[in-house]
């Protein structure tokens, strides 16, 4: 009998991309199969049955696919957390430090409101900037980050363990070694 996949076996990897040194993980593999996209949902829902969460933020860009389907299956909201500059309405900024550099992602200033319980959902996991500073501007407009849930944790770039040293739950679908 065949062993069966798990949820790393449907992700590529790619070599030097985008720079040399990198091991890119490719998640669009894992969402173009049918099967191991809707394991990668149903294991990434898991850990929240029976959980009070209000609404599903999503980090730009792959964090929407995965986070617009977590959201139907719990029948609550999606919110997208996006780069400087994409949201149409009113927003608040929370800059964070890349590896060379800083980036801004926004919210729109009503996208939650106080006390509503929060899943924030992305598809990796590296230095945790991205996440730190969705995490902050969910905190800023009172919401509550019941857990960050991920397909890919990239232990050795430290990102785990800033989102917990910021006191946050962090589940993982898989991890993979390196950068």
């Amino acid at each position: 009998m065949p062993k069966s996949r798990t949820v790393r076996d449907y992700i590529r990897t790619i070599v030097d991309f985008p720079h040399e040194g990198i091991m890119f993980r490719d998640v669009t593999t894992l969402f173009a199969d049918a099967r191991g996209f809707r394991m990668a949902i149903d294991q990434m829902l898991h850990p929240y049955a029976g959980m009070e969460i209000d609404k599903v933020v999503g980090l730009e860009a792959r964090g929407f696919i995965l986070g617009g389907a977590i959201a139907h299956q719990l029948s609550v909201g999606f919110v997208p957390i996006r780069k400087k500059g994409k949201l149409p309405g009113t927003t608040i900024s929370q800059d964070y430090k890349l590896e060379y550099g800083e980036a801004i992602v926004e919210i729109h200033d009503d996208a939650i409101a106080p006390g509503e319980r929060i899943l924030l959902v992305d598809d990796l996991l590296a230095t945790g900037g991205t996440a730190a500073a969705g995490i902050k501007l969910v905190e800023r407009l009172g919401g509550e980050i019941v857990s960050c849930a991920f397909v890919i944790d990239l232990p050795d770039l430290g990102g785990r363990r800033l989102l917990e040293g910021m006191g946050m739950d962090v589940h993982a679908l898989c991890a993979f070694e390196g950068a």
